[in-house]
């Protein structure tokens, strides 16, 4: 759907700008050039990420989605240095526009089309815990967000007929591209440099706090990541030494099935388990 609406909207916004010259529509245009060679990249990750582990890859191949978040966000920064490029050169040599209202119908067509695509692809992502569709949606949505500022500046231009409206709105609009290209790119980094998140590392403390809690024994050793669609889940589980070793198998999966059903979209829980006093590593949680 994106790749296909990326290429509709592509030819849409190169009308609309051959037909009125607007350096905001050109803006426009350039950051729907960054967005298919990026969603071109997230179709291709999204079909990797689906394929299953193999020899070479033996937790999978999910992690493809915090390159893809990654790559999307490097174009989207991409084209909003080249939207500022335009637009100071278009309000230093005086802006020329020309057919307006033809230009404002196709924007706003393509702002309808992108503001419904990237509100689904968001949705979908955070259902689903895909950190590429979400990436996307993201993209998307700032590409309406443009084509929005592009409908106010030539509706300003058409209503005032001060043609700088029209470089102002593009400034505006690459400087907003910029913070969501940067925020995308950080939030690439953090995923494939195993950042751990505040709120997950809280909920699953609490979780398994409350498990080992109430079932007399303690934890140490909890780690936790993204691996893009699910989150890996290690921790050692210390038992009184006369456990046997089948009711601290039992105890052990019953804890790890409580701190999986906790996690969305998906939690994958490894244990260790161990006897009071094995090493100092131990403690009461």
């Amino acid at each position: 759907m994106s790749v296909g609406a990326g290429i509709l909207l592509l030819g849409l916004k190169a009308l609309a700008y051959w037909w009125t010259g607007s350096t905001a529509i050109l803006s426009d245009l350039g950051e729907s050039v960054a967005h298919l060679a990026a969603v071109g990249f997230a179709a291709y990750s999204l079909w990797l990420s689906l394929q299953p582990a193999d020899d070479n890859h033996l937790y999978g191949h999910t992690k493809i989605g915090f390159f893809s978040a990654g790559f999307e966000g490097a174009m989207i920064m991409a084209a909003a240095i080249y939207i500022l490029y335009e637009a100071w050169g278009a309000a230093w040599n005086g802006p020329q526009l020309d057919h307006i209202s033809v230009g404002l119908v196709l924007t706003a067509g393509a702002a309808v089309l992108n503001g419904a695509l990237g509100w689904h692809l968001v949705r979908t992502g955070r259902l689903r815990g895909s950190i590429i569709l979400e990436a996307n949606g993201h993209h998307v949505l700032t590409d309406c967000w443009t084509s929005l500022g592009v409908l106010i500046a030539l509706g300003l231009v058409k209503l005032t007929g001060w043609l700088y409206w029209d470089p102002l709105f593009a400034a505006m609009a690459a400087i907003n591209i910029l913070v969501a290209g940067f925020r995308l790119v950080r939030r690439s980094v953090s995923g494939l440099m195993d950042a751990a998140d505040p709120e997950m590392h809280e909920l699953i403390e609490q979780t398994v706090s409350a498990e080992t809690g109430r079932r007399g024994i303690s934890h140490h050793n909890l780690r936790h990541r993204n691996v893009g669609d699910a989150h890996l889940v290690e921790l050692h589980l210390v038992f009184p030494a006369e456990a046997l070793l089948r009711d601290a198998h039992r105890i052990a999966t019953e804890i790890e099935e409580a701190v999986e059903a906790k996690i969305h979209p998906a939690g994958h829980v490894i244990t260790h388990l161990e006897c009071e006093g094995d090493h100092a590593g131990g403690r009461r949680a």
